[in-house]
């Protein structure tokens, strides 16, 4: 893994948007629901996002935001984290990137306005600006097709058979715009957007003072003796979950924490990868960090 820089971390927290923010043509960042996708070159398959463990087709989880300046081919680029929730897995994490340079085929050159368009629109996309026809319950790639009205796009049978029970079996045959009768599927999360603000810096100093207010609001009179010993014998395990609460506790409600290259905030010493333990991207070069998301959410 390639060398950590100090800097600032920028944090997430989940807030409630209109519809039409969390759209892709407004590039955001947003947990739940249905990914937004920036186009469909380089989208994972149904292979990709199954999981390892038992073969059932992975829930999105979030996607931020994040180019990356001085790289044109990187104008507009998302990260998308993807998860298994079905017991016993609930694991199975994979990350996906799509990316494309700011002249593209698909959206303007200057950037997306702030105000809400004049017409609502549809209320899902299940279809790519590139053409590529999307799952009806995951929104990701749907090479499958129902067979009876070949109009609706799934990425697997499971999604198939969900979708059919859950309303799809009523409106298949019914004509006009199936988009309009997308139930909202159990199999989702829930919906927010992610907005960004930068973490306040933290010295030394206040991590020592958060670790003195605990001592002496957990231990009462204690002797100095007992105090002196038990500060010799702090393990480096206590500090690295020291300085991960004292880090949360300024912002208790962050769901994210995002810097390209900074130092990942361990919450235990325990099992933290060594450079070795990280794979060489394909390309040969190094990995790096770049974000890290709480459960919290």
């Amino acid at each position: 893994m390639a060398a950590v820089r100090a800097a600032s971390a920028e944090l997430g927290f989940a807030e409630a948007a209109p519809a039409w923010r969390l759209r892709s043509e407004q590039f955001p960042s947003k947990v739940g629901g249905r990914p937004a996708w920036l186009g469909a070159a380089g989208l994972p398959g149904p292979a990709e996002l199954a999981c390892a463990l038992c073969g059932r087709p992975l829930a999105f989880v979030l996607q931020l935001y994040a180019p990356l300046p001085g790289r044109a081919d990187a104008f507009h680029r998302g990260l998308f984290l993807f998860c298994c929730r079905e017991p016993p897995c609930c694991a199975g994490l994979r990350v996906f990137r799509n990316q494309l340079p700011r002249k593209n085929d698909f959206y303007p050159y200057e950037p997306p306005s702030e105000d809400p368009p004049l017409e609502a629109g549809a209320s899902v996309c299940l279809q790519l600006k590139s053409g590529a026809h999307l799952c009806r319950v995951c929104g990701c790639l749907g090479p499958k097709t129902c067979s009876r009205c070949h109009k609706a796009y799934y990425c697997s049978r499971e999604h198939q058979t969900l979708d059919w029970r859950l309303g799809h079996k009523q409106a298949c045959t019914q004509s006009g715009n199936l988009d309009n009768t997308v139930p909202d599927h159990s199999f989702l999360f829930p919906e927010f957007e992610i907005v960004i603000e930068t973490e306040d810096e933290i010295t030394p100093e206040d991590v020592e003072k958060e670790d003195e207010s605990e001592v002496i609001g957990s231990m009462g009179e204690v002797p100095e003796e007992e105090l002196d010993s038990m500060a010799k014998h702090e393990s480096r395990e206590d500090k690295i979950f020291q300085k991960f609460k004292t880090k949360i506790a300024q912002e208790p409600e962050q769901i994210l924490r995002y810097g390209r290259g900074i130092a990942p905030l361990w919450v235990s010493g325990e099992n933290i990868p060594q450079e070795q333990d990280v794979p060489d991207c394909p390309c040969g070069a190094k990995r790096i960090f770049e974000f890290q998301f709480s459960d919290v959410c």
